[in-house]
């Protein structure tokens, strides 16, 4: 019985490592940055690109870029795009950051918003 009482939570401990490894390595960044060409139509790195960048967006304060004229709205959710935050947005713009002008539904496969959370974290 002496026994149990440690593995318990040495088990329970390994299975949450596990379940963390999975769902890292269930996001496919190379998937992401094939769904990635969808956002590039706006999101590019030309002056006359109807979004702002995206290179770099990980980490990044939104509206942080100087150069591009961002809403209200966005101006004022002071997020920090981070994987909860991205994730969140990129599922459901609207509701993130209601009245944002982009144009863009949202996206409804969680393993797609997944991929494209991975991609975006590397897109530097």
């Amino acid at each position: 019985m002496r026994a149990l009482r440690w593995k318990a939570p040495v088990i329970g401990v390994a299975l949450l490592a596990a379940f963390a490894a999975r769902t890292a390595a269930a996001a496919d960044a190379e998937h992401g940055m094939d769904l990635f060409q969808a956002c590039s139509a706006c999101h590019s790195e030309r002056a006359d690109a109807i979004g702002p960048s995206l290179r770099g967006v990980y980490g990044r304060k939104s509206a942080a870029l100087e150069d591009f004229r961002y809403s209200n709205p966005m101006r004022r959710a002071n997020l920090v795009w981070d994987e909860a935050n991205l994730r969140a947005f990129i599922k459901d713009p609207q509701t993130t950051v209601k009245g944002n002008r982009m144009p863009y539904a949202g996206q409804s496969s969680d393993a797609d918003v997944d991929d494209l959370v991975a991609y975006l974290m590397t897109y530097k």
